[in-house]
Protein backbone atom coordinates (compact mmCIF):
# COMPACT_ATOMS: atom_id res chain seq x y z
CA UNK A 1 0.00 0.00 0.00
CA UNK A 2 1.39 3.13 -1.00
CA UNK A 3 2.35 5.68 2.05
CA UNK A 4 0.71 8.60 2.99
CA UNK A 5 3.16 12.23 4.59
CA UNK A 6 2.59 15.78 5.54
CA UNK A 7 4.49 18.27 4.21
CA UNK A 8 4.35 21.33 6.05
CA UNK A 9 5.68 25.06 5.98
CA UNK A 10 3.91 25.96 9.40
CA UNK A 11 1.75 28.66 7.41
CA UNK A 12 1.09 31.54 9.13
CA UNK A 13 -2.85 32.35 8.25
CA UNK A 14 -4.28 36.03 8.19
CA UNK A 15 -5.21 37.14 11.40
CA UNK A 16 -2.90 34.97 13.08
CA UNK A 17 0.64 34.93 14.43
CA UNK A 18 4.00 32.77 14.39
CA UNK A 19 2.64 31.35 17.67
CA UNK A 20 -0.48 29.96 15.97
CA UNK A 21 1.18 28.15 13.28
CA UNK A 22 3.49 26.77 15.27
CA UNK A 23 0.52 25.35 17.60
CA UNK A 24 -1.21 24.74 14.58
CA UNK A 25 1.69 22.51 12.98
CA UNK A 26 1.48 20.78 16.50
CA UNK A 27 -1.73 19.51 16.72
CA UNK A 28 -2.22 18.65 12.79
CA UNK A 29 1.51 16.62 13.86
CA UNK A 30 -0.80 14.53 16.67
CA UNK A 31 -3.83 14.08 14.49
CA UNK A 32 -2.33 12.76 11.54
CA UNK A 33 0.10 10.19 13.69
CA UNK A 34 -3.52 8.97 14.97
CA UNK A 35 -4.31 8.49 11.02
CA UNK A 36 -1.23 6.17 10.71
CA UNK A 37 0.41 8.77 8.23
CA UNK A 38 4.44 8.04 7.89
CA UNK A 39 6.47 10.78 8.31
CA UNK A 40 5.94 14.85 9.11
CA UNK A 41 8.41 16.68 7.35
CA UNK A 42 9.05 20.51 7.21
CA UNK A 43 10.04 22.54 4.51
CA UNK A 44 13.08 25.52 4.94
CA UNK A 45 12.31 28.55 3.59
CA UNK A 46 13.45 32.25 4.55
CA UNK A 47 12.60 35.60 4.22
CA UNK A 48 8.44 35.19 3.47
CA UNK A 49 6.08 36.66 6.27
CA UNK A 50 3.94 34.21 5.41
CA UNK A 51 6.53 30.98 6.27
CA UNK A 52 7.50 29.99 9.82
CA UNK A 53 9.87 27.25 9.11
CA UNK A 54 13.06 29.08 8.41
CA UNK A 55 14.31 27.61 11.49
CA UNK A 56 13.69 24.43 10.21
CA UNK A 57 15.07 22.04 12.51
CA UNK A 58 14.04 23.69 15.89
CA UNK A 59 10.72 23.39 14.17
CA UNK A 60 11.49 19.42 13.48
CA UNK A 61 12.22 19.29 17.64
CA UNK A 62 8.63 20.85 18.34
CA UNK A 63 6.94 18.51 16.25
CA UNK A 64 8.79 15.62 17.25
CA UNK A 65 8.70 16.68 21.02
CA UNK A 66 4.44 16.56 20.37
CA UNK A 67 3.95 13.40 18.73
CA UNK A 68 5.13 9.75 19.76
CA UNK A 69 6.17 7.70 17.00
CA UNK A 70 5.88 9.12 13.30
CA UNK A 71 8.50 9.89 11.83
CA UNK A 72 9.46 13.74 11.44
CA UNK A 73 12.27 15.44 9.21
CA UNK A 74 12.84 18.49 6.75
CA UNK A 75 11.98 18.34 3.53
CA UNK A 76 13.67 19.74 3.15
CA UNK A 77 17.20 21.52 4.08
CA UNK A 78 18.37 23.60 1.22
CA UNK A 79 22.06 22.60 1.35
CA UNK A 80 23.40 25.46 -0.28
CA UNK A 81 22.37 27.74 2.92
CA UNK A 82 24.37 25.77 4.87
CA UNK A 83 27.55 24.59 5.94
CA UNK A 84 27.57 20.98 5.89
CA UNK A 85 28.81 20.60 9.27
CA UNK A 86 26.39 22.42 10.73
CA UNK A 87 23.46 20.17 9.09
CA UNK A 88 25.16 17.39 10.30
CA UNK A 89 25.48 18.40 14.02
CA UNK A 90 21.80 19.56 13.75
CA UNK A 91 20.44 16.41 12.44
CA UNK A 92 22.78 14.30 14.84
CA UNK A 93 21.52 15.78 17.65
CA UNK A 94 17.75 15.65 17.02
CA UNK A 95 18.58 11.72 15.97
CA UNK A 96 20.05 11.40 19.61
CA UNK A 97 17.01 13.32 20.87
CA UNK A 98 14.14 11.18 18.79
CA UNK A 99 16.26 8.31 17.77
CA UNK A 100 15.10 6.70 15.25
CA UNK A 101 12.08 8.89 14.11
CA UNK A 102 14.44 11.40 11.58
CA UNK A 103 14.43 12.01 8.28
CA UNK A 104 16.93 14.51 5.87
CA UNK A 105 15.49 15.87 2.90
CA UNK A 106 18.11 17.75 0.96
CA UNK A 107 17.53 20.16 -2.08
CA UNK A 108 19.50 22.51 -3.96
CA UNK A 109 17.32 25.03 -4.20
CA UNK A 110 17.97 28.33 -1.84
CA UNK A 111 14.60 29.13 -1.45
CA UNK A 112 14.65 32.46 -0.98
CA UNK A 113 16.17 35.57 -2.79
CA UNK A 114 19.42 35.93 -3.88
CA UNK A 115 20.22 39.25 -0.94
CA UNK A 116 19.11 36.28 1.83
CA UNK A 117 20.88 33.99 0.79
CA UNK A 118 24.33 35.75 0.95
CA UNK A 119 22.92 36.89 4.65
CA UNK A 120 22.28 33.14 5.11
CA UNK A 121 25.97 32.13 3.94
CA UNK A 122 27.70 35.22 4.21
CA UNK A 123 30.77 35.55 1.88
CA UNK A 124 31.05 31.96 1.57
CA UNK A 125 32.30 30.65 -2.39
CA UNK A 126 29.39 28.62 -4.32
CA UNK A 127 29.73 25.39 -3.52
CA UNK A 128 29.08 22.07 -5.47
CA UNK A 129 25.79 20.36 -4.32
CA UNK A 130 27.02 16.91 -4.85
CA UNK A 131 30.47 17.39 -3.06
CA UNK A 132 28.05 19.06 0.17
CA UNK A 133 26.17 15.85 0.31
CA UNK A 134 29.21 13.62 0.55
CA UNK A 135 30.50 16.00 3.17
CA UNK A 136 27.61 15.88 4.73
CA UNK A 137 26.90 12.31 4.87
CA UNK A 138 30.69 12.18 5.71
CA UNK A 139 29.76 13.59 8.79
CA UNK A 140 27.15 12.11 9.78
CA UNK A 141 28.75 8.53 9.60
CA UNK A 142 31.40 9.73 11.71
CA UNK A 143 34.00 7.25 9.46
CA UNK A 144 36.78 9.18 9.74
CA UNK A 145 37.60 10.50 6.72
CA UNK A 146 37.15 14.58 7.66
CA UNK A 147 39.69 15.83 10.10
CA UNK A 148 36.56 17.51 11.56
CA UNK A 149 33.92 14.99 13.59
CA UNK A 150 30.55 16.04 13.31
CA UNK A 151 29.46 15.73 17.03
CA UNK A 152 27.25 14.26 17.45
CA UNK A 153 27.11 12.38 14.21
CA UNK A 154 24.72 9.67 13.61
CA UNK A 155 23.88 6.21 11.30
CA UNK A 156 20.45 6.47 11.79
CA UNK A 157 19.39 9.61 10.30
CA UNK A 158 18.30 8.56 6.50
CA UNK A 159 18.93 11.27 3.93
CA UNK A 160 16.63 11.58 0.86
CA UNK A 161 17.34 13.49 -2.40
CA UNK A 162 14.74 16.69 -3.24
CA UNK A 163 14.10 17.68 -6.52
CA UNK A 164 12.12 18.59 -9.61
CA UNK A 165 14.06 18.09 -12.27
CA UNK A 166 16.58 14.96 -13.87
CA UNK A 167 19.46 16.59 -11.71
CA UNK A 168 18.35 15.53 -8.98
CA UNK A 169 16.58 12.15 -9.93
CA UNK A 170 20.27 11.24 -11.34
CA UNK A 171 22.14 12.13 -8.12
CA UNK A 172 19.57 9.99 -5.72
CA UNK A 173 20.22 6.71 -8.14
CA UNK A 174 23.77 7.29 -8.50
CA UNK A 175 23.92 7.20 -4.36
CA UNK A 176 21.33 4.64 -3.66
CA UNK A 177 18.86 7.15 -1.65
CA UNK A 178 15.56 7.74 -1.98
CA UNK A 179 13.99 10.78 -4.35
CA UNK A 180 11.00 13.35 -3.35
CA UNK A 181 9.48 14.80 -6.38
CA UNK A 182 8.55 18.29 -5.78
CA UNK A 183 5.60 18.09 -7.99
CA UNK A 184 2.94 19.84 -5.02
CA UNK A 185 4.84 22.71 -7.11
CA UNK A 186 6.83 22.06 -10.16
CA UNK A 187 5.37 19.18 -11.68
CA UNK A 188 6.48 19.39 -15.24
CA UNK A 189 8.89 16.88 -14.90
CA UNK A 190 7.43 14.33 -12.48
CA UNK A 191 7.01 11.18 -14.80
CA UNK A 192 10.42 11.51 -16.65
CA UNK A 193 12.11 12.13 -13.51
CA UNK A 194 11.20 9.32 -11.53
CA UNK A 195 11.55 7.10 -14.77
CA UNK A 196 15.04 8.08 -15.27
CA UNK A 197 15.64 7.26 -11.01
CA UNK A 198 14.11 3.96 -11.31
CA UNK A 199 16.01 3.04 -14.26
CA UNK A 200 19.32 4.45 -13.03
CA UNK A 201 19.46 3.22 -9.69
CA UNK A 202 22.40 2.03 -8.04
CA UNK A 203 21.75 -0.12 -4.42
CA UNK A 204 23.41 1.43 -1.73
CA UNK A 205 23.69 0.79 2.08
CA UNK A 206 20.83 2.78 2.44
CA UNK A 207 18.59 1.68 0.03
CA UNK A 208 18.19 -1.67 -1.65
CA UNK A 209 16.10 -0.67 -4.51
CA UNK A 210 14.67 2.67 -5.76
CA UNK A 211 12.00 4.32 -3.81
CA UNK A 212 10.13 7.16 -5.18
CA UNK A 213 7.72 9.78 -3.38
CA UNK A 214 5.65 12.12 -4.95
CA UNK A 215 4.78 15.62 -3.37
CA UNK A 216 0.79 16.70 -4.31
CA UNK A 217 -1.52 18.82 -2.97
CA UNK A 218 -4.83 17.96 -1.29
CA UNK A 219 -7.97 19.31 -0.13
CA UNK A 220 -11.11 17.18 1.00
CA UNK A 221 -13.80 17.99 2.71
CA UNK A 222 -17.84 16.78 2.59
CA UNK A 223 -18.38 17.71 -0.71
CA UNK A 224 -16.06 19.11 -3.99
CA UNK A 225 -17.72 22.65 -3.44
CA UNK A 226 -16.71 23.28 0.35
CA UNK A 227 -13.04 21.19 -0.81
CA UNK A 228 -12.83 24.03 -3.86
CA UNK A 229 -13.42 26.78 -1.41
CA UNK A 230 -10.83 25.47 0.81
CA UNK A 231 -8.26 25.46 -1.52
CA UNK A 232 -8.67 29.00 -2.58
CA UNK A 233 -6.42 29.46 0.24
CA UNK A 234 -3.62 27.86 -1.28
CA UNK A 235 -4.21 28.57 -5.10
CA UNK A 236 -4.41 32.79 -3.72
CA UNK A 237 -1.01 32.41 -1.99
CA UNK A 238 0.54 30.51 -4.91
CA UNK A 239 -0.70 32.94 -7.70
CA UNK A 240 0.65 35.32 -5.23
CA UNK A 241 3.80 34.45 -4.82
CA UNK A 242 4.52 33.66 -8.97
CA UNK A 243 4.24 37.00 -9.58
CA UNK A 244 6.18 38.14 -6.47
CA UNK A 245 3.20 39.30 -3.93
CA UNK A 246 5.00 37.56 -0.46
CA UNK A 247 2.37 37.81 2.47
CA UNK A 248 -0.08 35.74 4.85
CA UNK A 249 -2.09 32.42 3.93
CA UNK A 250 -5.01 34.60 2.96
CA UNK A 251 -8.78 32.97 4.08
CA UNK A 252 -10.59 31.62 2.10
CA UNK A 253 -12.63 32.92 -1.23
CA UNK A 254 -15.82 31.90 -2.66
CA UNK A 255 -15.67 31.65 -6.53
CA UNK A 256 -12.06 32.28 -6.22
CA UNK A 257 -10.24 30.86 -9.36
CA UNK A 258 -13.50 31.48 -11.42
CA UNK A 259 -12.47 35.24 -10.86
CA UNK A 260 -9.74 35.46 -12.07
CA UNK A 261 -8.29 36.14 -15.53
CA UNK A 262 -8.30 33.42 -18.12
CA UNK A 263 -3.78 34.03 -17.78
CA UNK A 264 -3.83 33.64 -14.25
CA UNK A 265 -6.14 30.68 -14.65
CA UNK A 266 -3.27 28.99 -16.61
CA UNK A 267 -0.62 29.95 -14.62
CA UNK A 268 -2.28 28.07 -11.40
CA UNK A 269 -3.50 25.19 -13.48
CA UNK A 270 0.24 24.96 -14.44
CA UNK A 271 1.97 25.75 -11.02
CA UNK A 272 -0.76 23.85 -9.44
CA UNK A 273 -1.43 20.60 -12.12
CA UNK A 274 -0.55 18.36 -9.30
CA UNK A 275 -3.54 18.72 -7.21
CA UNK A 276 -6.79 17.01 -5.81
CA UNK A 277 -9.86 18.95 -4.20
CA UNK A 278 -13.10 17.18 -3.72
CA UNK A 279 -15.26 15.16 -1.65
CA UNK A 280 -14.56 12.03 -0.97
CA UNK A 281 -14.89 10.48 -4.42
CA UNK A 282 -12.82 12.77 -6.07
CA UNK A 283 -9.98 12.72 -3.20
CA UNK A 284 -9.90 8.85 -3.91
CA UNK A 285 -10.20 8.47 -7.96
CA UNK A 286 -7.83 11.23 -7.94
CA UNK A 287 -5.50 9.43 -5.80
CA UNK A 288 -5.82 6.29 -7.47
CA UNK A 289 -4.83 8.08 -11.03
CA UNK A 290 -1.83 9.76 -9.18
CA UNK A 291 -0.59 6.71 -8.04
CA UNK A 292 -1.12 4.87 -11.14
CA UNK A 293 0.75 7.39 -13.27
CA UNK A 294 4.14 7.50 -11.20
CA UNK A 295 3.63 4.14 -8.81
CA UNK A 296 4.76 6.48 -5.99
CA UNK A 297 5.62 4.19 -2.93
CA UNK A 298 4.64 7.33 -0.95
CA UNK A 299 2.62 10.36 -1.65
CA UNK A 300 3.88 13.99 0.66
CA UNK A 301 0.59 16.05 1.00
CA UNK A 302 0.93 19.83 1.19
CA UNK A 303 -2.54 21.25 2.04
CA UNK A 304 -2.80 24.93 3.18
CA UNK A 305 -5.91 25.63 4.26
CA UNK A 306 -6.71 28.47 6.91
CA UNK A 307 -8.40 27.17 9.19
CA UNK A 308 -6.21 24.45 11.32
CA UNK A 309 -9.83 22.16 12.28
CA UNK A 310 -11.11 21.69 8.02
CA UNK A 311 -7.09 20.91 7.79
CA UNK A 312 -7.07 18.25 9.96
CA UNK A 313 -10.66 16.80 8.42
CA UNK A 314 -8.99 17.10 5.15
CA UNK A 315 -6.30 15.05 5.99
CA UNK A 316 -8.93 12.46 7.91
CA UNK A 317 -10.65 12.03 4.42
CA UNK A 318 -7.45 11.92 2.72
CA UNK A 319 -6.15 8.86 4.65
CA UNK A 320 -9.48 7.36 4.30
CA UNK A 321 -9.50 7.66 0.83
CA UNK A 322 -6.22 5.88 0.23
CA UNK A 323 -7.55 3.26 2.68
CA UNK A 324 -10.75 2.49 0.75
CA UNK A 325 -8.25 1.57 -2.32
CA UNK A 326 -6.63 -0.73 -0.51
Amino acid sequence: MTALSVLDLVMIGEGKTFADAIEESRQLARHVEQQHYSRYWIAEHHDMPGIGSAATSLVINEVANATRHIRVGAGGIMLPNHAPLVVAEQFGTLDTLHPGRIDLGLGRAPGTSGPTVRALRGAAPERDFSQDIAELRDYLADNGKRRVRGVPGSHDVPVWILGSSLFGADLAAKLGLPYAFASHFAPRYLLQAIAHYRANFQPSAQLAKPYVMVGMNLFAAASDAEADYLASSHRKWMLDLHVGRFGLLPKPQEGYVQSLPEHERAVLEQVMACTVAGGPERVREGLRSLIEQTGADELMIDCRIHDPLARQRSHAYAAQALAELG
